[in-house]
């Protein structure tokens, strides 16, 4: 019944010895995920960007910015002088809460007068937003408590009264959140699928051969091959899109061309990584699993699902070069948050930059040779 069996596993033993290359995102691949995604993933919200507005400057203020400090939930960005620099820092998405302190706040603790303070919460993030709503309201009630046992003055009340306003997502709805980050991957994943093939598939049928002895530069192929895929991908952006508008009822509160300039910066950078992975890939099997090489991280470390900010400092280094990290803070920047070119142009500059290095890359790995 098994007659032949022992000759069989020698050849296909010879097969896997002779594509070290697969054997090596087989063996290799799976264990540096394991590693990076094992730090990555932590559901412990701490670092959370946030900006401060201090009217007061005196002790009573810097004891509060401290507390918020201590927690290691808020990380301080830095410190703005108005109200305009005070929200567009929220709007930018550069920070994720505000604390806006007034100029008689420690005048009105002395005199043990109740006191309010402004906390504004990006709920673009619903996660992210909670946390910090729980951890603001309990450094009030803890400031409250302290200040009370140090006037021995039980009856003075909750002296630091802490008024949250969640911007952007007030009901801190999944959908509000999910979805447009989902717009991003979802277009990375086609895109990146559907060149991923094109060059491979030159090389397995033959026709490279016949587009080696033609007058076609390096650049001049790649681009060709990335411009019909780019038309594809823009029908599939305007797809999700609207799905995303009209069936999940997520509103877009920036402006839709801008958007849609944004999106085919992505779409260039995307089809680029996925042009790349066709050339460096010797087979369909290789295409796919270095495909699966990118998209993997790119869910868990873009800020897909969880923040960035939580992630250890080597891992999160690694989530700024996937470019889908990018064009996340774009989509939720101009669908959430309503933000214009003159806060996301960064985020865009940093796609373009990259797919043009991707499509050099791309084209300098390129061999118009048999060889």
């Amino acid at each position: 019944m098994y007659r032949g069996m022992t000759a069989i596993i020698y050849k296909e033993a010879i097969h896997i010895g002779r594509d070290p290359r697969t054997l090596f995102l087989m063996l290799l691949i799976p264990g540096i995920q394991l590693i990076i995604f094992g730090y990555a993933i932590d559901v412990d919200v701490r670092n959370i960007n946030t900006v401060v507005y201090n009217l007061d400057g005196r002790r009573e203020s810097a004891r509060l910015i401290e507390a918020f400090e201590n927690t290691g939930t808020f990380q301080i960005l830095g410190f703005v002088n108005s109200d305009e620099a005070f929200n567009q820092t929220i709007v930018s998405g550069r920070a994720r809460v505000g604390v806006k302190i007034p100029p008689d706040f420690s005048d009105r603790l002395m005199q043990r007068q109740q006191v309010p303070i402004q906390i504004l919460i990006d709920g673009s993030d619903s996660t992210v937003a909670m946390q910090a709503l729980n951890v603001a309201n309990a450094i009030a009630l803890e400031r409250s408590v302290s200040i009370m046992a140090e006037a021995i003055d039980a009856d003075a009340g909750l002296l630091i009264d802490s008024r949250p306003r969640i911007l952007f997502n007030p009901e801190m709805k999944t959908a509000n959140f999910m979805v447009p980050g989902l717009v991003g991957m979802v277009m990375q994943l086609v895109t990146i699928l559907l060149t991923a093939f094109s060059v491979v598939r030159e090389k397995e049928t033959g026709t490279l051969e016949q587009l080696m002895v033609t007058p076609v530069s390096r650049f001049g192929l790649m681009s060709g091959k990335l411009i019909p895929y780019c038309v594809v991908g823009a029908f599939e952006t305007l797809l999700v899109v609207l799905i995303m508008r009209y069936l999940f009822g997520v509103p877009i509160a920036g402006s839709t061309m801008l958007l849609a300039a944004f999106s085919l910066v992505f779409l260039f950078t995307a089809l680029g990584l996925g042009l790349f992975v066709s050339v460096i890939a010797e087979t369909q099997m290789q295409a796919v699993q270095l495909a699966f090489v990118i998209i993997l991280p790119s869910i868990l470390l873009s800020g897909f699902i969880f923040p960035q900010e939580t992630m250890p400092y080597p891992i999160y280094l690694i989530g700024q070069l996937i470019p889908v990290t990018y064009f996340i803070r774009i989509l939720r920047g101009i669908i959430l948050r309503g933000a214009g070119f003159h806060e996301l142009w960064p985020q865009a500059a940093v796609l373009a930059v990259m797919g043009i290095a991707i499509l050099i890359i791309s084209a300098s790995q390129f061999r118009k040779s048999l060889a």
